[in-house]
């Protein structure tokens, strides 16, 4: 009953974003199935509570054990709603309770799908939930697969309809080839990818569109032999940054996480997205990144730093009033800053990706601001890159008068904002994100870059 009883808790305090609350409870022994089994228990609430209220089992309960709306919902949710159709774990007095009743629960079941006139559960009619995506995009994992031989080896994806905008995904059986990262795709949440053999091999991985942005950004010309993730777990966008390798035998991702779950996390994800024939395309370390020595990866030229943040791009977070805390944003700011000026310190890096999936300025553009006025950052060289170099199809950039802290000039203020991406939640199909990208042109050209930034008002910025 552990896995009920973990559930029980988020469902009774429901404040801000359970996703995130979940995945970050180091108590939890199996998060990702805690987050599956809140998740759906949510979505189903309405008919959970109908089929509990129909039946008059809390009144009919014996023995009488101590059991919650909640508890109770979970156990309904898994004996009735799920494919599995039983509850999970051994002997116990509350389950053995709610089995008692697992006929009356049946019946009552039935009833609702007449009610409704559908035949399975997945044909119920949902709200659309805060924590709900409205598209489920996917990736073809070409490390593992390549495109033509993908569509002859899973022909189910070649006879999905296609659509020319993500916002025409109003029901399964449709796709949408997206215009900006390469191989990714959109579908409506409730096709069933998971269950497909692309999925259970590894061949296709579920990733929302906006974090597919800083591999693409950092590496879509394959310049980068050796790269970098800085704060690598769960590991999505690390096998994307990974594809974007060139052929090259010395080719390797360095994925850096400090938390030992993560790791496991990671290392699950990465095996899963390499096989064994590319196993050494990622290597996992254990460590954190801010202690690492940057001389120790002298060859690596391009690194993706996404560090912790306040999640706000993330559905269902909490009001922007108590996201917004002032003290909390600024803490996180200064180690945003922080992580960012130790990935800018590796001697050989050409390019770094910084993104967060905040919506906050105060972690976005703020941040970039306070990198490109530093002076350590201005002496090694760094700038911002212009829009044709950070994903130019896309329309959406920075916040362009943030950037009057550097320049009053409008001209300039559009021009650095062009280095920035974002993407706002549900409105652009998936969390709201937020990138950008830094470059030099050569790292021996540092010292002279450095009498030039201090007087020119384009300090911090890329010409095109």
């Amino acid at each position: 009953m552990k896995l009920y009883f973990d559930a029980e808790k988020f469902l009774k305090h429901n404040d801000g974003n359970f996703q995130k609350r979940i995945f970050e409870d180091k108590k939890l022994t199996n998060p990702k199935h805690v987050f599956a089994l809140v998740y759906s228990t949510k979505k189903y609430w309405e008919y959970i509570q109908q089929i509990i209220k129909k039946s008059k089992i809390q009144s009919q309960l014996k023995p009488k054990p101590k059991i919650s709306n909640e508890l109770l919902a979970l156990l309904v949710h898994d004996l009735i709603f799920s494919t599995r159709g039983r509850i999970e774990s051994g002997k116990h007095p509350i389950k053995e309770a709610v089995l008692a009743h697992k006929t009356r629960l049946q019946a009552e079941f039935i009833k609702l799908k007449l009610k409704y006139k559908v035949k399975s559960v997945d044909e119920l009619p949902t709200k659309e939930s805060d924590d709900e995506t409205p598209v489920r995009w996917f990736r073809i994992n070409t490390i593992k697969i390549d495109v033509d031989r993908f569509y002859k080896k899973h022909p189910f994806f070649s006879t999905l309809q296609p659509v020319n905008r993500f916002q025409d995904l109003t029901k399964p059986g449709l796709i949408y080839t997206d215009d900006h990262i390469p191989n990714l795709f959109g579908i409506h949440p409730k096709e069933k990818l998971s269950s497909t053999e692309a999925y259970k091999l590894g061949e296709v991985i579920i990733q929302d569109r906006s974090s597919c942005f800083p591999a693409h950004i950092l590496n879509h010309t394959k310049e980068h032999v050796k790269v970098i993730d800085a704060c690598a777990a769960p590991g999505n966008k690390t096998s994307h940054a990974a594809s974007y390798l060139p052929n090259d035998e010395n080719a390797v991702v360095y994925a850096v996480e400090r938390d030992v779950k993560r790791v496991g996390i990671l290392r699950t994800m990465s095996e899963r997205a390499l096989g064994k024939s590319k196993k050494k395309l990622i290597q996992v370390l254990h460590n954190d990144f801010t202690k690492i020595n940057p001389d120790d990866f002298a060859d690596v030229t391009g690194l993706i730093v996404d560090p912790s943040c306040s999640g706000s791009g993330i559905f269902g977070r909490a009001s922007d009033e108590e996201e917004s805390n002032d003290q909390r944003l600024e803490k996180l700011a200064s180690f945003q800053v922080a992580i960012m000026k130790h990935a800018l310190s590796f001697p050989s890096a050409r390019k770094v990706v910084y993104s967060t999936c905040s919506i906050h300025a105060e972690e976005n553009e703020r941040v970039v601001i306070d990198l490109l006025s530093d002076s350590q950052v201005q002496s090694q060289g760094w700038k911002l890159a212009s829009r044709e170099e950070v994903l130019p199809s896309w329309e959406r950039r920075g916040v362009e008068s943030e950037f009057v802290a550097l320049s009053r000039d409008p001209e300039v203020c559009k021009q650095m904002a062009g280095g920035c991406v974002r993407s706002n939640p549900k409105e652009d199909g998936g969390i709201g994100f937020f990138a950008a990208c830094f470059i030099r042109k050569e790292t021996n050209d540092a010292n002279e870059n450095e009498n030039e930034n201090e007087n020119d008002e384009w300090a911090g910025f890329e010409e095109s």
